[in-house]
């Protein structure tokens, strides 16, 4: 007597815009229980509703100006809670029984480090025991517990998409979706390019490197993770369980040597760092850590002067914290970053060409320079869209 075919499993990831209101909310729940009454086994991993997070860093900014991060990781994780209790009640009020867990109780393990966390290991002995149970089970993204200290940590910015990868690769799922409120992955912002057209399929190299320099689709972290555990990401409409969407996977292959992409950071920091460039960054990170400013992104080192970018807050902190110290200099802020992400490696064709397309623009390239599968330029802040629609001719 054979065994019966072990039923499909999916992980999915609702963003705080796709469970903004109750009514998102309730929309998700009939998704999710139309998908598990099919005969599918479903995780929901949930970001916080709304512009949730960011309303709690404001409250706790107004009671201390610079919170404990451990009190601000026990308020932060009050956001995925709210949601997860939520949808496991929508859930189980359409018959589809459901339970909610936090990401210390489904098993996520992470480092020490309070408002950043990283995911060291998945315990999810309790999310297997119900999904045996045929149970939806809701996971709290953004955050998990340390196994060394017993405290609850957060993941930072993105860190439910790495909750969602993680959990999908211990379960060892058929797929993990990322449900937002965009229908797919686009060859660039549409609110820019109006042209810009879907991608139907992507391989994890090219992600990473579209998630690197300023692709809002996913947390890059999420994508490595990914390719590590070589979990099946999808990237769709939560509104509309219809659409197409964006398949991502380690076997894609594009037919020609082509552009794919186009992607942008909006706040980039020209600086200079009194120090080697071998530790300059170190250095940097360690000072803005100390003063409870943020972390910030290094783009692109050059001798001792380096382009950076960071949340809008950490760049005004930045600014602000610039006279109180000897380290760095800011030398220009009002600077862009435009990348171009590719489907094989690029050459020096490739630049060549377009640093020629945002000359006959007439757009001032401070900055060029390529990597793997990439082209990057830094331009003023000013010419950002239209560098961006220059480029995008590419594609």
């Amino acid at each position: 007597m054979t065994n019966p075919p072990k039923p499909k499993l999916i992980v999915q990831k609702y963003g705080g815009a796709t469970l903004a209101d109750p009514e998102k909310i309730k929309h998700a729940a009939r998704r999710i229980c139309d998908l598990h009454k099919s005969g599918t086994q479903v995780v929901a991993v949930v970001s916080a509703m709304g512009q949730t997070t960011n309303q709690l860093i404001d409250l706790a900014k107004q009671v201390s100006p610079h919170p404990h991060l451990r009190e601000l990781d026990m308020l932060l994780t009050v956001g995925e809670r709210i949601s997860m209790s939520l949808l496991s009640m929508a859930l189980n009020d359409l018959g589809c029984s459901a339970i909610s867990l936090t990401g210390s109780q489904a098993g996520i393990l992470t480092d020490e480090n309070h408002v950043n966390a990283r995911i060291i290991d998945v315990k999810g002995f309790r999310v297997e025991e119900a999904l045996t149970c045929n149970k939806v089970v809701i996971l709290a993204g953004f955050q998990g517990v340390s196994p060394v200290t017993k405290e609850i940590t957060t993941l930072g910015r993105g860190g439910s998409d790495t909750s969602a990868v993680a959990m999908a690769g211990y379960l060892n799922a058929d797929r993990c979706e990322i449900l937002k409120d965009v229908d797919c992955v686009f060859t660039a912002d549409p609110k820019i390019v109006t042209n810009a057209h879907p991608i139907k399929n992507l391989n994890y190299k090219q992600l990473i490197e579209m998630t690197n320099w300023g692709a809002k689709v996913l947390h890059h972290q999420s994508v490595e993770m990914a390719q590590a555990k070589n979990v099946k990401l999808y990237v769709g409409s939560a509104a509309n369980a219809q659409s197409q969407g964006t398949l991502i996977t380690s076997d894609f292959k594009f037919a020609k040597h082509q552009a794919v992409a186009v992607n942008s950071f909006a706040n980039v920091f020209e600086i200079q760092i009194n120090a080697d460039i071998d530790v300059a960054p170190k250095q940097f990170l360690s000072l803005l850590n100390q003063s409870n400013i943020g972390r910030a992104q290094f783009l692109h080192s050059e001798n001792n002067t380096h382009f950076i970018t960071a949340p809008e807050e950490t760049m005004h902190a930045l600014k602000a914290f610039e006279a109180k110290q000897d380290l760095y200099k800011i030398i220009k802020n009002d600077i862009a970053a435009i990348s171009v992400t590719y489907s094989e490696a690029v050459n020096d064709a490739d630049l060549q060409q377009a640093e020629k397309k945002l000359s006959e623009e007439k757009i001032k390239n401070l900055k060029s320079f390529a990597l793997m599968y990439s082209l990057h330029f830094f331009v003023t802040a000013e010419q950002k869209n239209a560098a961006i629609k220059a480029l995008h001719s590419f594609i």
